[in-house]
């Protein structure tokens, strides 16, 4: 409405990332050396940080639009996805075809290795930004750390950028995620704009929309601006954006102190500017309001004791009455006791049998040549959600007074956002990650099928069972060729694999690095 007015292009306030206006302030300007060092360099991880409408996605922009032309980027902007959604929108932003016929995740991770490759043997580099990066799960962001994995012997094939408010670094820190909060090399908390960066803000924002020159906002106006906004440049948009609107209506180029506080009071729609709710008229429609409010509370209570303060009309329906209450009195016992969650050892242990022959068919296997052990492995809690195998925990502490012996959480199979666990009734339960997270104590259980016989994969060997090793390694992202050949290559994936559990990393599959691969096989 106001651009023709004041010889504007378009609006200089708008909400919308525009990189072209970009205000580098101190903290801008260090933020953006962050991203462009942290890329440049390889450093693998960087997370950009800052409060709602600091500008963190036009920092994002801009940071896009500087990087060289050898460096591809790939910008992910809708953190609510699965970890194979991420691959697929990753895929995507790079322009890598991927087979149609390619349904899991091993096809995508292929096929950006791939593409990774391609692209640093050809002296180029790879980004990936993540955009509100605090709402993505657990299982998204370990599928993330897992795509650092993605390098050669000396550099990083991907760099990846987290970016989003403050709860990031919170999320980073819990136990869960330990692996991926220690990769993090590069971090920036974006603050808000400082007291003297507001006129030079707006002028510079007046100046990209087309400004001649005739239009300003006097000392005071910047002043209250500040006083409002806190530094917070959305905030500063939307004030200045309404304060143009009144200064239009004025025939007015000089913006005032005044008008920015009607523009502010516009903005926040304050009561306190309304006759109807201000002095002695806004005090008695407060009045009737609340007493309005007891009235009908009143009613309420009312409708809900009607019987005791009625009566029942007749003996007969005073007996309808009363027979629901017994019924609630009599079964109150019975429906407050809620199955016990927490196992003791050889109930937990049966419950995994049991589990076993129901999901792989009883008698399905030769017992002749395999047997079923119960493997224990102590795991970090930021690794449960890769796990495709029932499997048991022994809690932290003891969760329940009255048993303590019951120490075991069996957990069925996990789920985006937690675990379905079976209850002492084998009922299934489904619970949150946070209560996984609060109550794990590292000891990890689960039932193994094995041979009698199982010779130790070394460099050198090939057949069927190596084939199988890559295949798992590949499936959950470590960098590895399926061609039945224990090469350098698998030697050395092998090895980052048992460091990353805490298991001897000799670079053998031995039965306990079997036993932790045989949990991650399968759908």
């Amino acid at each position: 409405m106001y651009y023709s007015y004041f010889g504007f292009k378009e609006s200089p306030f708008n909400l919308t990332p525009d990189p072209r206006y970009l205000f580098l302030s101190l903290y801008h300007k260090e933020a953006l050396d962050h991203l462009l060092y942290g890329v440049n360099e390889r450093k693998g991880f960087v997370t950009i940080t800052g409060g709602i409408g600091t500008g963190k996605t036009t920092l994002c922009r801009a940071f896009l639009s500087r990087l060289n032309a050898s460096t591809r980027s790939a910008l992910v902007f809708n953190s609510f996805i699965s970890d194979r959604e991420l691959l697929i929108a990753i895929n995507q932003e790079f322009g890598i075809e991927t087979d149609p016929s390619g349904k899991s995740k091993k096809d995508y991770i292929d096929a950006l290795n791939n593409f990774l490759l391609s692209t640093f043997s050809n002296g180029g580099n790879a980004v990936i930004l993540i955009d509100e990066a605090q709402n993505l799960s657990h299982k998204v962001l370990e599928q993330i750390r897992m795509l650092s994995n993605l390098e050669t012997e000396k550099e990083k094939l991907i760099q990846i950028v987290l970016v989003g408010q403050p709860e990031l670094n919170k999320i980073l820190s819990t136990n869960s995620l330990k692996q991926l909060d220690e990769r993090i090399t590069v971090r920036y908390h974006l603050k808000p704009l400082d007291h003297k960066d507001i006129q030079a803000y707006v002028a510079h924002r007046l100046v990209v929309a087309g400004s001649r020159g005739d239009l300003a906002f006097t000392r005071n106006a910047c002043e209250k601006i500040y006083a409002y906004s806190r530094g917070n440049p959305r905030r500063i948009n939307a004030v200045c954006d309404r304060a143009l609107l009144i200064a239009y209506t004025k025939e007015s180029h000089n913006i005032t102190k005044q008008m920015i506080g009607k523009a502010i009071r516009d903005i926040r729609g304050d009561l306190k500017a309304d006759p109807l709710v201000s002095g002695s008229s806004g005090k008695k429609i407060r009045s009737a309001i609340l007493l309005t409010l007891i009235v009908i509370a009143a009613a309420l209570a009312g409708w809900n004791f009607r019987d005791a303060i009625l009566g029942p009309p007749s003996d007969v329906e005073k007996t309808a009455v009363v027979k629901p209450m017994n019924s609630i009195s009599v079964n109150h016992k019975s429906l407050n006791k809620t199955p016990e969650l927490f196992l003791d050892g050889k109930k937990s242990a049966s419950t995994l049998y049991d589990l076993f022959d129901t999901i792989n068919g009883e008698g399905s296997y030769d017992s002749n040549q395999i047997h079923l052990g119960l493997v224990e492995l102590n795991i970090g809690p930021e690794y449960y959600v890769m796990f495709k195998k029932p499997f048991r925990v022994k809690v932290a502490g003891s969760p329940s007074s009255s048993s303590p012996a019951r120490n075991y959480l069996v957990i069925r199979k996990t789920t985006d956002d937690g675990a379905i666990t079976i209850d002492a009734e084998g009922n299934e339960r489904q619970v949150m990650t946070s209560f996984i997270l609060d109550h794990w104590g590292r000891s990890v259980s689960w039932i193994y099928p094995f041979k009698d016989i199982s010779n130790p994969l070394v460099e050198g060997v090939r057949g069927p069972d190596v084939m199988n090793i890559q295949k798992i390694l590949s499936e959950i992202g470590y960098l590895i060729n399926t061609t039945g050949i224990y090469d350098k290559s698998t030697y050395a994936e092998v090895t980052r694999f048992q460091r990353d559990f805490g298991l001897l990393a000799d670079g053998v599959v031995g039965p306990r690095t079997r036993a932790l691969l045989y949990q991650f096989e399968g759908k």
